[in-house]
């Protein structure tokens, strides 16, 4: 974390005010491609690319309310062609538009010199709606973009007046970038604060993650008028930045590309804004949460004097889950509100008033109720796993994006989301495990650091029981069973669409599992709503299992990962390892085979261990008719340093050669007596 006081010196910069107006943005002029530009097909450095940046760049004027936005990408194969699609996107608000986009221009260069002009009109497409916001794009397609092509564009994003928005500048995207330039320039209006002296101090801070070699600059513009002070400047220029790392099992983009984050804070050091701030904060959801009388009326119906508090806060989270989440349904207009006799949303007794509400409504309405049954209850904003993760240096509440409940049961603290639909009593949804943000407590607010789920919560067991005849065709069930994480992001896909729909997802699921060309469906769903207990999907399965070579019959050990890819290929890795959960998997299989057929060899059986995280074991046996495989899999640990992904890429590799074992059948009646594997 860096800071500055922005109080004005007279040291002036004439060299940046000449750059600034020569910039392709202040002078609004499109930029002439070179005879390079113009006949490059590749990178050098990124070998296949797409495409690429030839030049990026953004502008922030405070005064202007305003970002310019002004981007030249290079095509390079078909696949980079789909880079001529632009979606800008901007918010709207519930009292109109929070931003909007205009003065969009574009064109098109072709590798011979000729320009073709954008002259069309974007149009508006809503990409997500949340609780009071929808997030919009302008849609737009550059014309006549071919293999070789240059694509030139740029637009403005406008701030309505009396928002004021600190850039963050991601330098490294998802192509390789050869120029980028940043800048920004803060006003007064937005830098003026009191200290504890009752003196003005105006403080700017960043977090700078930036390429080897690239600085952020600082400094002050020269006026126009002799003996008036100079406008405050930041500035990136960044070259040669390779694009982001493209691997499985990430932690979010977000958190460790390249990047400045530039935030306005009168404090002085973390410690004291995330007390100050957290103080505040805890005091204005207070104020929200109460509880009121009707809230407290609630509780007293929920409940009995002689429930342990256990029994009682299960009744007031079972009340809670019950409500309408607008979160997996939609938002309801002032309009409708009003009809419905209600009034603006002030407290928790709102939301139970209306048995509707937000995920953190929901949240701050099961506090509140805790509280009503006589309990130390307490909010916490944490960082969304899937998102972002919680960064304490950047000062800026914005980062919290999601709100989860803290409760003292039987003098012990513990974490529930009542705001997760479906999310199992006493257990937080995996992106808000293992994160942190801040939290109320009795004497105010504290950092806080939500706790990891054990392996054994997420497991999925995956049972099949099939009949095959002497060509290795196969008929039967499969029995999926889902349990924590799996069995919530079942359930909430099942919010998402009808029941024809689910049933399509997860048949489709299992398919993707299973050897190419079975057949599945789903026979049944058991336990969708009921969030405490495992779900359990019944399908009914057929196809082609075995391959036939000469008199032998060679079928998958494992049916389940007949499919499954390499999970690390690369050798090398330059990012961590991140999983988003840790879990596990139990396979049993069982095929039955006529007696025409006999086992002639199977895999031996198999125990593989990465230290102490995870652990891997296959075992497989046989009667004269059938064969059981059964197969387990744990992780115990969701994040890996990449001084240990060599170990860690062995273990999977070991685990997925094991995986693609074959067992051997013959069609030699000889050969029918039982065989146990080597190594049992």
């Amino acid at each position: 974390m860096i800071h500055i006081s922005s109080r004005r010196s007279l040291c002036l910069s004439l060299f940046s005010t000449l750059f600034l107006a020569a910039s392709p943005i202040a002078r609004a002029q499109w930029t002439v491609p070179t005879p390079e530009e113009l006949s490059m097909t590749s990178q050098p450095e990124v070998p296949g690319a797409a495409a690429v940046y030839l030049f990026r760049e953004e502008t922030t004027e405070d005064k202007l309310h305003m970002f310019s936005i002004y981007v030249r990408l290079k095509v390079l194969t078909e696949r980079g062609k789909d880079y001529a699609n632009v979606e800008l996107n901007y918010e709207k608000n519930s009292e109109g538009a929070a931003t909007q986009i205009d003065s969009i221009q574009g064109r098109t260069i072709h590798p011979d010199g000729t320009i073709i002009p954008f002259t069309g009109k974007p149009y508006d497409k809503l990409v997500e709606k949340t609780q009071g916001i929808k997030v919009m794009a302008k849609v737009f397609t550059l014309p006549d973009v071919e293999v070789g092509s240059i694509i030139e564009y740029r637009y403005k994003l406008r701030l309505n007046d009396y928002l004021f928005m600190a850039p963050t500048w991601f330098i490294q995207s998802e192509l390789y970038t050869r120029r980028s330039h940043y800048l920004w320039k803060p006003t007064d209006e937005q830098l003026v604060t009191n200290d504890d002296r009752g003196q003005l101090t105006d403080m700017i801070f960043w977090t700078p993650i930036l390429p080897p070699g690239t600085q952020l600059i600082h400094n002050q513009l020269a006026s126009q008028h002799m003996g008036h002070e100079g406008q405050l400047i930041f500035e990136v220029n960044a070259h040669d930045v390779p694009p982001a790392p493209q691997e499985e099992f990430m932690p979010p983009l977000a958190s460790f590309t390249y990047r400045v984050l530039f935030y306005y804070s009168p404090y002085r050091s973390g410690e004291e804004f995330w007390k100050s701030e957290g103080k505040h904060w805890a005091k204005l959801r207070d104020k929200f949460i109460g509880p009121g009388p009707a809230v407290t009326a609630a509780v007293r119906d929920l409940t009995i004097p002689t429930d342990s508090q256990d029994q009682k806060l299960r009744k007031i989270y079972a009340a809670v889950m019950k409500l309408e989440n607008t979160n997996f349904t939609r938002e309801h207009s002032s309009e409708e509100e009003k009809s419905e006799g209600f009034k603006e949303i002030r407290t928790t007794d709102d939301i139970w008033t209306r048995k509707r509400g937000s995920d953190e409504q929901l949240t701050q309405l099961f506090v509140a109720m805790a509280r009503a049954a006589g309990m130390k209850a307490y909010l916490a904003a944490i960082t969304s796993r899937d998102r972002s993760l919680f960064l304490a240096a950047y000062l800026n509440l914005a980062q919290l994006d999601d709100d989860i409940a803290i409760v003292e049961v039987d003098g012990k603290e513990q974490y529930f989301d009542p705001g997760t639909r479906y999310c199992p009593y006493q257990h937080l949804a995996w992106k808000h495990t293992q994160s942190a943000g801040i939290r109320q407590t009795a004497s105010g607010s504290d950092i806080v650091h939500t706790p990891g789920e054990v392996y054994t919560y997420s497991r999925t067991q995956r049972v099949a029981n099939l009949s095959m005849d002497r060509e290795g065709a196969v008929t039967g069930t499969v029995k999926m069973t889902y349990m924590g994480s799996p069995g919530l992001y079942w359930r909430q896909r099942a919010l998402t669409g009808d029941a024809a729909s689910l049933d399509r997802e997860l048949s489709t699921n299992v398919e993707n599992l299973l050897p190419n060309g079975m057949e599945v469906k789903v026979s049944s769903i058991e336990k969708l709503e009921d969030y405490d207990q495992p779900l359990v999907v019944k399908l009914d399965v057929k196809g082609q299992l075995g391959s036939s070579t000469g008199k032998r019959l060679l079928i998958p050990s494992d049916i389940f990962e007949a499919n499954e890819k390499p999970a690390f290929p690369h050798e090398k890795r330059d990012v961590p390892v991140f999983f988003s959960f840790a879990h596990m998997t139990q396979d049993a299989v069982r095929i039955t085979f006529p007696p025409t057929l006999a086992v002639e060899s199977l895999p031996t059986s198999n125990t593989t261990t990465f230290q102490k995280f995870a652990v891997y074991g296959m075992n497989l046996e046989s009667t004269p008719t059938t064969v059981t495989t059964r197969r387990d899999y744990v992780l115990g640990e969701i994040y890996y340093k990449t001084e240990e992904y060599p170990e860690l890429r062995s273990f999977y590799s070991k685990m997925e050669t094991k995986d693609q074992e074959s067992i051997i059948l013959t069609s030699s009646p000889s050969a029918a007596t039982p065989i146990k594997p080597a190594g049992n």
